[in-house]
């Protein structure tokens, strides 16, 4: 099985140490180690690892922010590690998407339960993303079509079913999507209509 890639982000190196060696001892692999936000977002671009864990508290670009591109653009899930549970900080990391909290001091044994459930929050998020990107490609193709068939019964005369079946036969003979041969159609329709 593949080990888990991480990139641990604290300002204070001895923290980064211990928490290696626990993600060590669980059989993690830390591919990285920053000391502030704006590095951890840069290293994990570079690096794109299965999980960023880093502290709220760092300078230059704390957690939250850190943690707000990395969700924007997608890289990995974030698990903050932070001494503070103020409500405030907790409402800024669900805003900034963040997959898991986890409240200093911790054990060792709650590392493993908070990074498979980021892992696993993040997975979902991005199949949800997928379904949303499928969903809203079928409705654009279904506007096409219907607007192909529009123009299919305006300019040739045809039926509905006919103008369907008229846009599905071209779809087929010239193995392109049906997506593709409406917007073709409505394309030559508005060059025509100039």
């Amino acid at each position: 099985m593949e080990r888990t890639r991480a990139i641990i982000a604290d300002d204070e190196s001895l923290i980064r140490m211990d928490l290696r060696e626990m993600l060590t001892n669980l059989g993690y692999l830390v591919v990285g180690e920053v000391g502030d936000g704006r590095s951890a977002v840069n290293l994990a671009r570079e690096l794109r690892p299965d999980i960023v864990i880093m502290d709220i508290k760092m300078p230059d670009m704390d957690g939250i922010e850190a943690a707000k591109v990395l969700t924007e653009e997608r890289v990995a899930p974030v698990l903050l590690l932070s001494a503070y549970s103020q409500q405030d900080l907790v409402q800024r990391a669900q805003k900034a998407g963040v997959a898991g909290y986890l409240v200093k001091p911790f054990r060792e044994s709650d590392l493993t339960p908070a990074i498979e459930v980021a892992l696993a929050r993040f997975s979902e998020f991005r199949a949800m993303e997928r379904e949303v990107d499928t969903l809203q490609e079928a409705l654009e193709t279904r506007k096409a079509v219907d607007r192909a068939k529009g123009i299919l019964m305006d300019t040739q005369g045809l039926n509905e079913t006919e103008a369907f079946r008229k846009i599905q036969k071209m779809s087929m003979n010239n193995r392109k999507s049906m997506r593709t041969v409406a917007d073709a159609i409505i394309l030559a329709h508005q060059i025509s209509e100039q």
